[in-house]
């Protein structure tokens, strides 16, 4: 099956990559109309941005990684294994950086601290992003690269329809709170937007990397899949659950956005 008629995979990585990337605009949008979110419905939407990352992580990164890896005849759990928790340590020493800078604030003045606090947050949402442009771009290089059915074309397609729909609290996490800082809602939609302007350009470096590098491929799948765990589980996970009144509608909202996926990958494949 042909998506992206006679694209290379960098071109359909670079259309799917500004696809999440407008899907975060679409979130951040919302300050134009909103100064903040309440605690309901943000618990609903990181959960259903956790849900759908948990299912993509699956079923458009994990299980075409250990088929691959079967294919190339090495064990299936090897590769899968490996660039999971290697995924997982990088995005854990991006996480230690971050943190790092945090603390460095603490003992400015109030004004300028509030002016840093704002940047991390652009900073720790775009760190975040690298993985899902990553993921996006290596998924459509892999359809490519493995020359397989259509099967992995469309689990490609599931992935960033996927990521692009967990993008909109994303956008909104970030320009809101500028809003309430003190930006402007033009500026706050802008730098909200920007934090997802890393995608395109990590799922072109993700597609050209499996491209050229065939034998990294079920590694470089998996790593995408860590990567990405370990934001839901850092992040999206404890955040969704912070407020004991709404807990029960995050839980719902994650298994909700893990069939929306999950229904996605298997309708179009």
């Amino acid at each position: 099956m042909t998506w992206f008629g006679d694209l290379p995979p960098a071109g359909q990585a670079l259309l799917a990559g500004c696809f999440t990337w407008a899907m975060t605009a679409v979130g951040a949008g919302l300050v134009v109309f909103l100064t903040r979110l309440n605690r309901r419905m943000l618990a609903a939407m990181l959960g259903l941005a956790a849900g759908i990352m948990l299912a993509a992580s699956y079923w458009s990164l994990l299980a075409p990684s250990i088929e691959l890896a079967e294919e190339d005849g090495l064990p299936g759990w090897l590769p899968a294994v490996v660039g999971f928790l290697l995924g997982g340590l990088a995005l854990r020493g991006l996480d230690v950086a971050l943190s790092r800078r945090v603390g460095s604030i603490r003992d400015e003045g109030a004004g300028t601290a509030a002016r840093r606090r704002t940047t991390l947050l652009v900073a720790a949402i775009t760190m975040h992003n690298i993985p899902e442009g990553l993921a996006v771009g290596v998924a459509f290089g892999a359809a490519a690269s493995a020359e397989l059915d259509s099967g992995l074309a469309a689990a490609a397609v599931a992935l960033g329809l996927g990521i692009g729909l967990q993008n909109l609290p994303e956008g909104a996490a970030v320009a809101l709170p500028l809003r309430q800082e003190g930006f402007s809602r033009g500026s706050a939609l802008w730098y909200g937007q920007l934090s997802g302007a890393v995608e395109p350009l990590f799922a072109v470096l993700g597609a050209l990397l499996v491209v050229t590098a065939r034998p990294v491929l079920p590694y470089a799948l998996s790593f995408a899949a860590g990567a990405m765990i370990f934001v839901v589980l850092q992040e999206l996970v404890p955040e969704s659950q912070a407020d004991d009144a709404h807990h029960d509608i995050a839980t719902l909202a994650a298994m909700s956005g893990f069939s929306i996926m999950m229904v996605l990958d298997v309708a179009l494949g």
